[in-house]
């Protein structure tokens, strides 16, 4: 999915995957980074921890480049 809307508002994205025990280790946690599963948008934090839908974060990269959300369809 991310790759995907990267390409959709022709933004970099960067997958950084490491191995479980060093998302614990006092090296990752002094870099005051999210807890993992997470995803930033610049210097936001759009979850972390947990699973986010498409629309969530279709929404955090419109309001990160000053675009208008989409409408959300239920």
């Amino acid at each position: 999915m991310i790759p995907r809307l990267g390409e959709k508002f022709e933004v970099n994205v960067e997958t950084i995957s490491k191995a479980r025990e060093q998302y614990s280790s006092a090296e990752y946690l002094a870099q005051k980074l999210p807890k993992a599963p997470a995803i930033m948008i610049g210097d936001e934090v759009v979850i972390e921890g947990a699973v986010v839908s498409q629309e969530m974060l279709e929404s955090a990269i419109c309001r990160h480049l000053g675009l208008p959300e989409p409408a959300i369809i239920d």
